[in-house]
């Protein structure tokens, strides 16, 4: 009999928690505050935008390296909010979506026996796209509720074998924005290490309380062994066009070319013009983005808190970490499996992001990039079960 089909390096992962929570949510017609999609649609600029290149027959294969205007606008982008200086004719590469930036990344850059030093809880595809490449995962722990850096773990996850460091700013699933001085950490210990930093940005203009997101490749000696991804998909809520980017050094970008030319080549053709319309809005258009966000994460976190929950407020993103313990969620991952069927909402728990599960074995993540009404009915039900 042949050898069962299957990559081994994937074995450990099976299907992701967030295909099965939101199947879950479909089966008991519970409300998904799992899956970090938004319900609503992006800027009306975009949408137009995209619909007239559909008309204008933008429907085949865009240039493999990306779209010519949206290369232009990721570059203009980079300048106008961080005074970075990037060629889009060799610094940039699109891909489809950030996930595809990882992965390329991942294949691009880790060769077998390298290691990765990454913080946890961490995004799923992390961990798989560095086994699948071959790679070591060394984790630094992010504990709730600050989930503020641990310098003595993170310089224990280094050593000679280091290759790069994946760093998500702002966290997922944490809402955690790194801070300047933790940064400056990180990036030190990546150049005593001579190692990369692939810096995943997508909640980049998602920040809240008057509070900065920093670009690693603008920090001191870093532009020059920082690959930096960032997408269109959280920023414009257009999850589904699936158009990412990432940046960097020019033999770098060559390097992730020279993967993502075998993997899906290139994708999106209408809507890559599309978001380099939305990359050139005024900035009023971005300060609404995470204003509007803002307030709905108030109003989630504050409807946790009236639940019962011990909330970590977060400081970017689309997400918030509360501890379940007290409706009975000592374990969240049973809790997460039990809770659409229970009480009509889905979540998703953080133990599955992590190396050292004991550390988050009863922390949920609830996304709040949904309706005002969708969230009060969201936190009705959770109050309901609480007081059941």
């Amino acid at each position: 009999m042949s050898r069962a089909p299957g990559h081994p390096a994937l074995a450990p992962f099976g299907t992701t928690i967030f295909s099965e929570m939101s199947a879950l949510a479909r089966e008991h017609g519970a409300i998904n505050l799992g899956q970090g999609f938004p319900d609503t649609d992006g800027p009306q600029e975009i949408l137009d935008a995209a619909r007239q290149a559909i008309a204008d027959g933008r429907n085949q294969y865009p240039p493999f390296p990306g779209d010519p205007a949206l290369l232009e606008a990721i570059a203009a982008h980079q300048a106008r909010f961080y005074g970075l200086g990037i060629d889009p004719r060799d610094q940039i590469l699109v891909t489809v979506g950030a996930t595809e930036a990882i992965a390329v990344a991942m294949l691009a850059m880790v060769q077998p026996g390298d290691e990765v030093v990454t913080f946890e809880p961490y995004y799923d595809s992390y961990a798989a796209t560095i086994a699948l490449a071959g790679g070591v995962r060394r984790t630094s722990a992010l504990r709730f509720p600050d989930f503020a850096l641990d310098g003595e773990s993170l310089r224990a996850a280094f050593s000679e074998r280091t290759r790069l460091v994946l760093l998500n700013t702002p966290h997922n699933p944490t809402g955690k924005v790194f801070t300047l001085e933790e940064l400056t950490l990180i990036c030190d210990l990546a150049k005593e290490f001579d190692a990369w930093v692939v810096t995943d940005e997508v909640y980049e203009h998602l920040v809240f309380d008057g509070r900065e997101h920093i670009p690693v490749a603008s920090l001191p000696g870093m532009a020059e062994r920082t690959l930096t991804i960032s997408s269109a998909g959280k920023t414009f809520s257009t999850t589904g066009w699936k158009v990412g980017w990432v940046s960097g050094p020019a033999e770098a970008i060559s390097a992730l070319r020279a993967v993502k030319q075998f993997v899906s080549f290139s994708a999106s053709g209408p809507f890559q013009p599309a978001v380099a319309v939305g990359l050139g809005l005024g900035d009023e258009v971005y300060a609404s983005l995470a204003s509007g966000l803002e307030s709905k994460r108030d109003l989630l976190v504050e409807g946790l808190r009236s639940a019962g929950l011990r909330v970590a407020v977060p400081a970017g993103t689309y997400f918030v970490v509360a501890d379940a313990s007290p409706l009975g969620g000592a374990d969240g991952l049973a809790f997460a499996r039990s809770l659409p069927a229970r009480a009509g909402v889905a979540c998703v728990p953080v133990s599955v992001f992590c190396d050292d599960v004991d550390s988050a074995r009863s922390l949920v993540r609830f996304a709040f990039c949904k309706e005002d009404d969708v969230l009060r009915e969201g936190v009705a039900r959770l109050s309901a079960l609480a007081g059941a």
